[in-house]
Order: C-alpha cells, then sequence, then structure tokens
C-alpha cells in the first residue's frame, strides 16, 4: 500500500492581513485562523493520520493542535520546518520594504536573490525543510499518512526540492492560502504532487511568499492557485 503525506500551511495572523513579512518571527494565530485550522482539521482527521510533524513556530504549532486533538497524537516540532528567515526585513510590509531597502528590492525585481542581515537563501531553507521530509517518509509506513503543518514559503520551495524540481520551475507554483495543503503520494520509486493548494476554493494568499516573491525571480502568479495536481 503507498503512503502518503499531507503538508499543511497554518491558519491567518494578524500579520498575514496587515501584509507584513512573518518569517520566522513568532506571530500567533488571530481567532479567523484558530476557526480555519479547527475547520481544515475536521477534514484532515478523516484521513486518520499516523503522526503530525510541525514546525516549532506558535502559528504552525497551534494549527497542528487542532487535527492533534481530533486525532489523539500529539504533534511532533521540527525547527527545520520553519519559514523563510528573511532577517531584518521581518515585521515589514512590501512598500516599507521597498523604503527602507530600495536597492535590494531593485535586486529582487530583477530576479536576484539577495541575503540581508540574519536572513537566508530559498534553497538553505528547500534543503532543511526536504531533509524534514525524508525523516517524515521514512517514519510513515505501508498504508500510512502523515501530516506536516508548516509555513507557505517554505511549502512552496521545499516540496519543490523534494521531489526533484529544478530550481529554475520553482517559481511556476503558486502560493498556498492558510490553512490549505498539498499531498505527497507515493507511486512506485517516487514521490508525487497530487494535490496544490487544496482544501477550498481560490483565495488572496496573504503569505511570506507573495510579500517575497521577487525574493527568488519568481512573478506574481493567481491566488490560491497551482500548476499540478488538483487545486480547489
Amino acid at each position: 500500500m503507498s503512503r502518503q503525506i499531507v503538508v499543511w500551511r497554518h491558519g491567518q495572523t494578524d500579520w498575514n492581513l496587515q501584509g507584513r513579512l512573518q518569517g520566522q518571527t513568532d506571530v500567533p494565530l488571530n481567532a479567523t485562523g484558530r476557526t480555519q485550522a479547527r475547520t481544515a482539521a475536521a477534514r484532515l482527521a478523516s484521513l486518520r493520520p499516523s503522526r503530525i510533524v510541525t514546525s516549532d513556530l506558535a502559528r504552525a504549532a497551534s494549527t497542528a493542535a487542532e487535527l492533534g486533538r481530533l486525532c489523539g497524537l500529539e504533534p511532533e516540532p521540527d525547527r527545520r520546518l520553519r519559514e523563510v528567515a528573511f532577517g531584518d526585513r521581518e515585521g515589514l510590509t512590501r512598500e516599507e520594504m521597498r523604503t527602507r531597502y530600495p536597492e535590494i528590492e531593485a535586486m529582487f525585481r530583477e530576479g536576484r536573490e539577495v541575503v540581508v542581515d540574519g536572513a537566508e537563501t530559498y534553497d538553505a531553507a528547500a534543503e532543511r525543510f526536504t531533509e524534514s521530509l525524508v525523516d517524515v517518509a521514512g517514519r510513515t509506513g505501508a498504508g500510512e499518512t502523515s501530516v506536516v503543518v508548516a509555513h507557505g514559503g517554505v511549502i512552496r520551495v521545499g516540496l519543490c526540492r523534494f521531489v526533484g524540481l529544478p530550481r529554475e520551475h520553482w517559481r511556476t507554483f503558486g502560493g498556498f492560502a492558510n490553512c490549505c495543503w498539498a499531498v505527497l503520494s507515493e507511486r512506485g520509486p517516487r514521490w508525487q504532487i497530487t494535490e496544490w493548494n487544496a482544501g477550498n476554493l481560490p483565495e488572496p494568499v496573504m503569505s511570506d511568499d507573495e510579500a517575497s516573491r521577487e525574493d527568488d525571480g519568481t512573478e506574481g502568479a493567481d491566488p490560491g492557485v497551482g500548476s499540478v495536481g488538483q487545486t480547489r
């Protein structure tokens, strides 16, 4: 029997609404985010997951806790699932970033990735995320489903790295709306992305991944729409 990994983005935060880059700043869920987490958890619980692994940041851990409560599972924290670190840009809106870092933002718009103080590259974030997924896959038995709870930006680049997509194709994939998920399904010797940004109808993404899309040379995409698998 094949294995399955559901990779789930956390619920909404106030910084999502304000368009502020969160990165690894520990911002909690707001009331809407907690409701989103409970609603999505009720759907995912029907998959009877065997384990839940989560970023240790509060917005992801609180989302994971809702599923854990329904399934009788204790979510396992893993720092490798944290969002991309954006360093000194965290907490800023797009307009504030352009005002404070005009030269750096101009480089981003040209498709060049520039790392500010305290930040990391998308490649580094994708690599640590992939390492975590490999560990989760190794502990997921035949016919089992594991759930990984993380953040929009690192989910997008990490999933692309995990399935072996070259860096130049990462920009093809859209971002994740709050509390939506992707599904990795084992097909013979390979893992495939069989769902992307699943969970609801397309809606504004409000994600670090959108606020920083120029960081890795990607251009804006229709929010909530992926290019592979099932989108809804």
